[in-house]
């Protein structure tokens, strides 16, 4: 796909006997802001750490930027933002230390350090508290802050797993604009949730994974048309509905 920013070329991966995420092809256009819905354990983080390069895949590859994952994951690490769902953030640290850190790693030092910092807090609207530490931080702006630290070297590709997980009203609507204008801006993201007011919202397509694989990929009006919806124009869109009808009701553990 000429215009595809990530590629899955049958990725999957394996802990001993389970397959977690099972061989997977699909596409991710440039630009593009693409859903990931799943029942809890259906194999959403691994995937997004696997693109991360934080797991290695045990079949299959990908590129991201037409780098590959096994064979040049240096290149995809540098062009890769993420925001996991386990808050990666220094509790002792202020909420501008933890960026300037982060700064750090991806190289950028002194002024240009402090000037992507100061960018990146005024973004995620924490530039008022920026010097206090994060553990006096509530969960909303300690969201926003991890969602800063994986855009520091500014990537081309952001991973964003749960982003909203435990926030309030005010800092998901913040943390939601925020990411449509990064999407507007060029990036491409890629989004996992349970939230399937926020994946209506935000996503361009939205797969749904149970079990490792994708079992329904598409916009949010070819989603509906699986239980047979009336034009959207018309109903309510629910994306919940599809969800239910696809994965069905049992409970997740």
């Amino acid at each position: 796909m000429g215009d595809a920013a990530i590629e899955l070329l049958e990725l999957g991966r394996s802990f001993g006997p389970i397959e977690a995420v099972k061989p997977l092809s699909l596409a991710v256009r440039q630009s593009e802001t693409f859903g990931i819905l799943g029942p809890n354990g259906a194999g959403k983080t691994t995937l997004l750490s696997m693109l991360a390069t934080l797991l290695p895949p045990s079949t299959g590859d990908a590129t991201v930027s037409g780098y590959s994952l096994s064979r040049d994951p240096d290149s995809v690490r540098r062009r890769v933002g993420l925001a996991p769902q386990q808050l990666a953030l220094y509790a002792d640290l202020s909420g501008e230390e933890n960026v300037l850190f982060f700064a750090r790693l991806y190289g950028l030092a002194g002024g240009r350090a402090r000037r992507r910092a100061a960018e990146l807090l005024e973004q995620v609207g924490l530039t008022p508290r920026k010097r206090d530490r994060v553990r006096e931080y509530s969960g909303g702006m300690q969201r926003r802050l991890n969602l800063a630290c994986g855009l520091v070297h500014e990537p081309s590709v952001l991973l964003l797993d749960e982003p909203t997980a435990g926030v309030d009203p005010q800092s998901r609507d913040h943390l939601l604009e925020t990411i449509r204008s990064l999407a507007e801006a060029g990036t491409t993201v890629i989004y996992t949730t349970h939230y399937m007011e926020e994946a209506q919202r935000i996503c361009d397509r939205i797969a749904i994974l149970e079990e490792g694989r994708v079992i329904a990929l598409g916009t949010l009006p070819e989603l509906l048309a699986i239980v047979g919806s009336t034009p959207v124009i018309e109903v309510r869109a629910d994306l919940e509905r599809v969800f239910m009808h696809l994965t069905g009701r049992g409970l997740r553990d």
